[in-house]
Formats: structure tokens, C-alpha cells, sequence
């Protein structure tokens, strides 16, 4: 192997080899959570520095612009590989730094959570780097089965373990369907490289266009594709082990089931659907749309009536899956080369800013919950603005930003989606007004529990709230991030363009 391939597979690696060592640590040094934490953390952002060295990342990066394929194009870093791996990154670091302030108080290790954490980012950085079916499921596995144990880590708590069971029977029926259907793609197209698949259905589509029709195989194989990714997402009606794993799960797990095997699922759809499966986005792309506009809707209607903050959380990423698929169908629908890649764009540019404004939110929560006892209903968050408040005011800020509120970093990707669907135009437009109504309907149930922070008088028993030094720190990157890639204009243009040579990359690739 030549030293770029070696650079091109190094950060993916090296995320296996730090859970490893780690463990190793926590062997030599049994019962050290800071330590644990802090090998973690150093760790990550090392490997980051890592992605940034090896690019390719606009000007930045040893590698090539056009990226470094390895081992014969199963797998490739390039400009959307890099960007995808520093998000997997920042979603492991954070989650990192919110985890042990909950842990430790309920006597659940730390050690073993950061190293399972870790297994499952490096499921999700070979998704974001695969070019062949098996590579795909072989990351996904790798990344939903730690996912699997982290739902169910407080293993004395009935809650979690019956939402971890549902997630996994769940999580093992959708990764069987969409193994069914890499069968069907193979059968065939007799070859699992994407490259390779979508030259084969380049022809099938030129086909169509002079009155021929889909073969029953690949019509099969299309169908059973896009359902695992579908349960994979979470998109409705394949949601519902999503409210009972969330509210089961430990509350730092939650707020990383919530965003990392999201982003993943999101981008094996990408890889999937744009690369391998993108010459008959014409088939695909009105069944993507219906799921864009149900998921939001049936989401954001589910949210309104929830008393658990943990479960309308919940449903409310269902409805954030929505807004993210927009961006897919208008990839699929759009004519013109540009709006396609607008509204790739806009996938990955929310994707950065669900990042940070939904794990803010979930850690929010585990800190009112860092003493044990304190349940996740709307109502423990009454009088927390005076309580505690700077908990209260960031916690408001993350809740403005998953409404869209200016100037937060959602209201910048809940835009760019939108703007990409009206370029689009056509019934693009159509789902442009759903996406503006459903997130009119979601600022009711976020700004309801701003109403109890501030508008309702905090129980007679209620404690005095403290934060960990690590939620603390964790808190304010966040917060930071929330406000810096929503207002600060020199942050914006940064994300958006690293956003669209990701995905010019992919378009290119495809």
C-alpha cells in the first residue's frame, strides 16, 4: 500500500484502535472514569487533527482533491468521507464530555461506555467512506450493535431493557431486510461495487426511456434497500421502536442514539442512493418524498401530546428525519445539476446543525438528571429558568434552534432546505409549504417546556441543580457552535462551503 492509502484508511483505524486502548487503560487503572475519559477525548480530537491533516478538505489535506480510493475502490476518502468523519467525531467528543456527570451517580462505567461509544463511531466513519454494498452493511453492523448494548447499558432499569430489546429485534429485522435486498441488487447486477452498480442501472434507465420496463429483481431489491434504511432513520411508518428505545435509554445515550446513527443511516443513504442507486432516482424519488412528508408530519403530530421530554424528543427527531429527506427527494426531483447539489448541500449542512443543537438538548436533560430520582417529565422543568439559570437559557437556545428561530444554527438549515426545495420547483414547492407548516406546529410543544422553565413555580422538594465541570464544558461547545453556524458569518460560509464540496464530491462519484 502506497503512504495516501495508508493515510486515507489511518483516522478510520485509529478510532478502533483508541476504544482498544481505552479498555486497556481501564485495566491497568481499573475504576479511573476521569482517566477513561480523558484517553477517550484526547483521542478523538487527536484523530480529528488526523482527518484534517489527510483531507481532502477543500485546499487542506495531504490527499488529493479528487480523493484516495483504497483497496481496489471499496473504499474512499474524499471531500465528503472527511467532512462526514469530522462530524462522527465531534458527535463522539460531546457525548463524551455530557456522559460521565450521569454515569457515575447511577454507578455505570465510564471506561466501558467510552469504548463501546467508539466501536460504534467507527461503524459510522466506514459507512461514510464505503463503496461497496458489503463495506455499507458491514458498517452498518458495526455501528448499530454497540448502539444495541448503550441502549440497555443501565441494565438494572426495566425501562431501558425493554426498549433495548425492541431497538435490537427491531434494528436485526431491518438490517435483514436490507441485506435481502443487496442480494437482489447483486443477483442482478452480479457486483456489490457502487461504481460498478450504477453503470449497470445507467443502461436500465436509458432503457426506460424508450418504453422499457424495470426488471422484477431490481424493483425487489430497490424496495427492501430503501425499507432498511428507512427503519434505519427511523422515517415513519418504520419509527416505532424510536419513543421506547429514546426513553428507556440512559439520557447521554439518548442524545447520542438521537443524532449519531442518524447522521450514519444518512449517510449510507447517500452513498446508497445517490452513487449506486442514483441513475433510477426517477423510481425512488416520489416514494423518498411521501416518506419526507409523512415523517415530518406524523412526527411533529406524535411530539404534541407528550409529557416525557425524552420521548417528544424522540418523536421530534422522527420529524427532523423528515426535514432531512426533503433534501434527498430534491436531489432526485430536481432537473438542474445545481439544485442537486443545493440540496445535497443542505442534508449536510443540517446534519452539522442537528449535531450540536440535539445533543445540547439531551444534555440539558442529563443534567437536571445527574442526581438520581429525577424523572424526565415536562414538569420536573418547572421554575429551572430560576432555578438554575444558565441551565435554563441554554436549554431554551437549543429549543429555538430545533424550531428554526434566527439566529440559530437550525433556522440556516432548516433555509437551505427549504430554498433548495423551491429552486427545485414542482411539487418540490409542495413540500417545501409541508416542511414550513410542520415546523410552524413544532415550536408549540419546544416552547412549551420554556413555559415551565419560566412560567410555572418548581415543586416544593425541588434541589439545588449542579453541573459537572465535563457537561459544563461540553455545554458551552455546543451552545457555541449553535449560535456560531447561525450567526457568525465567517463559521457559516465555512460549513456551507466544506457542505457543498462534499457534495459536489458525491455527485461526481456517483
Amino acid at each position: 500500500m502506497t503512504t495516501n492509502e495508508w493515510l486515507a484508511i489511518g483516522p478510520w483505524l485509529a478510532v478502533p484502535a483508541l476504544a482498544i486502548l481505552v479498555v486497556i487503560v481501564d485495566m491497568i487503572w481499573p475504576n479511573r472514569d476521569n482517566l477513561a475519559s480523558a484517553v477517550g477525548i484526547i483521542g478523538t480530537l487527536a484523530i480529528m487533527a488526523l482527518v484534517v491533516a489527510a483531507g481532502p478538505l477543500g485546499s487542506i489535506g495531504a490527499l488529493p482533491a479528487q480523493g484516495q480510493e483504497v483497496f481496489s475502490g471499496v473504499y474512499v476518502r474524499d471531500s465528503l468521507t472527511a467532512f462526514l468523519d469530522l462530524v462522527f467525531l465531534s458527535i463522539a467528543v460531546l457525548t463524551m464530555l455530557f456522559a460521565p456527570d450521569y454515569l457515575r451517580p447511577r454507578g455505570l462505567p465510564v471506561a466501558e461506555f467510552t469504548a463501546t461509544l467508539l466501536f460504534a463511531i467507527s461503524g459510522a466513519m466506514l459507512i461514510g467512506g464505503g463503496r461497496d454494498l458489503l463495506v455499507l452493511f458491514l458498517g452498518l453492523e458495526l455501528m448499530v450493535l454497540p448502539g444495541y448494548m448503550l441502549a440497555g447499558y443501565a441494565k438494572g432499569d426495566g425501562l431501558s431493557t425493554e426498549g433495548a430489546i425492541k431497538y435490537f429485534l427491531l434494528g436485526s429485522f431491518s438490517s435483514a431486510i436490507f441485506l435481502f435486498g443487496l442480494a437482489f441488487t447483486f443477483g442482478f447486477t452480479g457486483t456489490t461495487n457502487v461504481h460498478a452498480i450504477a453503470e449497470d442501472l445507467q443502461k436500465l434507465a436509458a432503457g426506460q426511456q424508450v418504453g422499457h420496463t424495470l426488471p422484477a429483481g431490481i424493483v425487489f431489491g430497490l424496495a427492501l434497500l430503501t425499507t432498511g434504511v428507512a427503519f434505519k432513520l427511523a422515517a415513519v411508518p418504520f419509527h416505532y421502536w424510536t419513543p421506547d428505545a429514546y426513553q428507556g435509554s440512559p439520557t447521554p445515550v439518548t442524545g447520542y442514539l438521537s443524532v449519531g446513527p442518524k447522521v450514519g443511516a444518512f449517510a449510507l443513504a447517500l452513498r446508497l442512493f445517490v452513487e449506486a442507486l442514483g441513475p433510477l432516482r426517477g423510481d425512488w424519488y416520489l416514494v423518498i418524498g411521501v416518506l419526507a412528508a409523512i415523517t415530518m408530519t406524523v412526527g411533529n403530530l406524535s411530539a404534541l401530546g407528550q409529557d416525557n421530554i425524552k420521548r417528544m424528543l424522540a418523536y421530534s427527531s422522527i420529524a427532523h428525519t423528515g426535514y432531512i429527506l426533503v433534501g434527498i427527494t430534491v436531489f432526485a426531483g430536481a432537473s438542474d445539476p445545481k439544485v442537486q447539489a443545493a440540496g445535497l448541500q443542505a442534508v449536510l449542512f443540517y446534519a452539522v446543525a442537528y449535531t450540536f443543537m440535539n445533543l445540547g438538548a439531551f444534555a440539558c436533560v442529563a443534567a437536571l438528571q445527574r442526581r438520581p430520582g429525577v424523572t424526565s417529565q415536562i414538569s420536573s422543568f418547572a421554575g429551572l429558568g430560576r432555578r438554575a439559570g444558565l441551565l435554563g437559557l441554554l436549554l431554551t437556545l437549543f429549543l429555538l434552534s430545533l424550531v428554526g428561530i434566527p439566529p440559530t444554527a437550525g433556522f440556516m438549515g432548516k433555509a437551505l432546505i427549504l430554498l433548495s426545495a423551491v429552486e427545485g420547483g414542482g411539487w418540490l414547492t409542495v413540500l417545501a409549504v409541508i416542511m414550513m407548516l410542520n415546523a410552524a406546529a413544532a415550536a408549540f410543544y419546544y416552547l412549551r417546556v420554556v413555559v415551565f422553565m419560566y412560567m410555572r413555580e418548581a415543586p416544593a422538594n425541588a434541589r439545588e441543580i449542579s453541573i459537572g465541570r465535563m457537561t459544563t464544558t461540553g455545554l458551552g461547545i455546543a451552545a457555541i457552535a449553535t449560535i456560531a453556524i447561525g450567526l457568525a458569518p465567517a463559521v457559516i460560509i465555512g460549513v456551507y462551503d466544506a457542505a457543498l464540496r462534499a457534495a459536489t464530491a458525491l455527485i461526481s462519484g456517483s
